[in-house]
């Protein structure tokens, strides 16, 4: 393998996070990364006028993107790679602002996702996400907002005042965890509008959510792990992103579905489990003059890869992990597997995956929840509930996945890259 493109990767990588503070942020990045890369964007209320050899990109509520390519040559299929944009966090409530004690405003928030509550104390926090502005004759633009500065705090109750602490405690959303913003009557809204330059009359709605404001970075004695918020799944995100920009195939059409809310259900228009895939890869047979049947001989000829972390052997807990299935950092994708199909993986699936893996020279490991543990779902079978394509859920492994900041391995990024290229090649 190579290193030094490894560590390059990885640093990447986390540059990407950092700039990628909600969703709505991930899916900018992406567009302008498509677009330096001549991707062309199509809009779902327009005709699309696409062309053999040529690369296109379409957005839905601005936090989900599909980026497709059209191969020159004969089609057999679409070979797609789906991951979201989304991680666990606080949304922020409308009319967030609480006064406590005549002194102390704290903002209204809910939680998003299944986020390690404690994780989330005593840290700098911001808000990042969107606002929709009122242009009248109802006539609306969004607008991606970020407050670029340490701005709020969670803060901890002292041990001199809990001392039961560190015997565990349970924490409740709307006591526990509204985050300090002021000792004024500040307005969030009028702080987000200063800081983006816009003005605060004109917003009518708004998509906030809380992040952490620590950065990425390389960890260990010879930066063997990486240390991010948001790892799950923007790695992926990352990864397949990557990949997508450097590699397509002659045959296939090339798709990087990046979709929002998994952590909260995909029950949306923009997530998994919405028709977005679906009309998509319709819109590309019909803007190629397929008709039903060549659509539905693509779909079968097609392939998806399900691109969500995986839970790595955690060290200190080594007995959460199943007695087989071990995946480690470093150690490679992981190849995610569920008696009960929460994952798509089956042997046909596997087998491409490995398949694709000793191609690449990519190390492949497999994943498995211990039977008496309950492990969680992802994009494949959502999706594949719109639209049946042959796949495989695939992760790379970490460590405190929906923690406010996770682990990683700092060659994982880079085998997943490897092998999204061969995918894309395929």
């Amino acid at each position: 393998m190579d290193i030094e493109q490894a560590m390059a990767d990885a640093i990447e990588m986390l540059h990407f996070i950092d700039q990628s503070p909600s969703c709505f942020q991930v899916v900018d990045n992406v567009k302008v990364r498509l677009a330096d890369r001549g991707l062309a964007e199509v809009h779902e209320k327009n005709e699309w006028d696409l062309k053999p050899g040529k690369g296109y990109f379409v957005t839905r509520n601005d936090s989900s993107v599909i980026a497709f390519k059209i191969p020159k040559k004969e089609i057999k299929g679409f070979h797609v790679i789906a991951a979201h944009s989304d991680s666990p966090t606080f949304k922020i409530k409308e009319h967030p602002e609480l006064m406590s004690d005549k002194m102390h405003v704290r903002l209204n928030t809910e939680k998003y996702g299944g986020m390690i509550l404690s994780t989330w104390l005593d840290r700098p926090l911001s808000v990042a996400g969107r606002v929709v502005l009122d242009k009248g004759k109802f006539q609306y633009e969004s607008k991606s907002v970020n407050i670029d500065r340490d701005l709020l705090v969670i803060p901890n109750v002292a041990i001199h005042m809990n001392r039961d602490m560190n015997r565990g405690v349970e924490y409740n959303p709307q006591v526990d965890m509204l985050p300090l913003f002021s000792q004024r009557t500040d307005s969030l809204l009028q702080v987000i509008a200063e800081e983006n330059g816009l003005d605060p009359k004109t917003i009518c709605g708004q998509d906030l959510f809380l992040y952490t404001r620590q950065k990425g970075t390389l960890v260990g004695v010879n930066d063997e792990f990486v240390m991010a918020p948001r790892l799950d799944d923007l790695q992926c995100v990352f990864a397949g992103l990557k990949a997508f920009e450097e590699a397509a195939s002659q045959n296939y059409i090339t798709v990087l579905a990046i979709f929002d809310n998994e952590e909260v259900g995909s029950l949306t228009a923009q997530g998994a489990d919405s028709t977005f895939l679906e009309d998509t890869l319709t819109r590309i047979s019909e803007g190629l003059a397929a008709n039903k049947s060549k659509y539905l001989q693509w779909v079968a000829d097609s392939f998806l890869i399900s691109a969500d972390n995986a839970h790595a052997t955690h060290p200190n807990h080594p007995e959460k992990a199943d007695a087989t299935n071990r995946p480690i950092l470093n150690g490679g994708v992981v190849l995610k597997r569920q008696g009960a199909q929460k994952y798509i993986t089956d042997g046909k699936g596997a087998a491409v995956i490995r398949s694709l893996c000793k191609k690449a020279k990519v190390p492949c490991q497999d994943y498995a929840n211990r039977s008496d543990i309950a492990g969680g779902s992802t994009l494949g079978n959502i999706s594949n509930s719109h639209v049946s394509l042959c796949g495989a859920d695939i992760g790379l492994p970490q460590l405190a996945m929906h923690s406010a900041v996770e682990t990683a391995g700092t060659l994982d990024t880079y085998f997943g890259i490897c092998l999204f290229k061969e995918f894309y090649k395929w």
